[in-house]
């Protein structure tokens, strides 16, 4: 059984629970020579092709986030980021990196359907999909790669290219890259935060609120 538990996003007073809670992870895969790779990180925290939610910032304030989307506690992290968002819209810069953890059956087959979506223009519409039906078909063993495929036939993308996407090994590489990214990071579980740069951990809502403002002002 997972240790991540699955919450209301009204219960506020339990984030703390959502951002620090480690994951259990299969072998380190990553290469220690690249984890260890001085003079990297800033590129390692946001590429040139990394997805962005929303309208951009000012660039003065970038809220990064590793995420998996077989996670329960970044599903349960989704709508306070989403508040977030709608709050510091056009002053803050929201990049989604992708993080899946290796015991989660379809962490992968998620990320590689979101990443074959936003190839079309879709990115944040399969990212919201996948946590807005997150119970439906997480912690299952069994692939659900058709699963998503279905989000993608319903949201009208052109299916012969969604198809050779995911086919398309370069796609899963994507995906990997990020989440090589985050472990040379130190990146431990998911949903990990960067705030301009800085591993962040809040205490709440509140908290985190309060971190950003505090780099909006400085």
């Amino acid at each position: 059984m997972k240790r991540n538990a699955v919450i209301s996003a009204v219960v506020v007073a339990v984030f703390a629970a959502i951002v620090t809670t480690a994951l259990t992870f299969g072998p380190d895969t990553s290469d220690p020579a690249e984890a260890s790779e001085p003079g990297t990180s800033a590129g390692r925290l946001i590429r040139d092709d990394s997805h962005r939610l929303g309208a951009p910032g000012t660039g003065k304030v970038v809220l990064v986030e590793f995420l998996d989307f077989e996670c329960e506690s970044c599903r349960a992290a989704y709508p306070i980021v989403e508040d977030l968002r709608t709050k510091y819209t056009g002053r803050v810069d929201f990049v989604v990196r992708y993080f899946p953890i290796p015991s989660h059956t379809n962490a992968v087959n998620a990320a590689v359907a979101v990443q074959a979506a936003a190839e079309q223009g879709k990115f944040e519409d399969m990212y919201k999909r996948m946590y807005d039906t997150q119970t439906e078909w997480g912690e299952q063993q069994d692939s659900k790669a058709d699963v998503f495929r279905g989000f993608a036939a319903e949201m009208g993308l052109d299916m012969a290219v969604y198809d050779k996407a995911v086919a398309d090994k370069a796609t899963a590489e994507r995906v990997e890259r990020d989440r090589k990214d985050g472990l040379a990071l130190g990146v431990k579980g998911t949903p990990t935060f960067f705030l301009n740069g800085k591993q962040i951990e809040p205490a709440s809502v509140e908290d985190f609120h309060a971190q950003i403002d505090a780099a909006l002002k400085g």
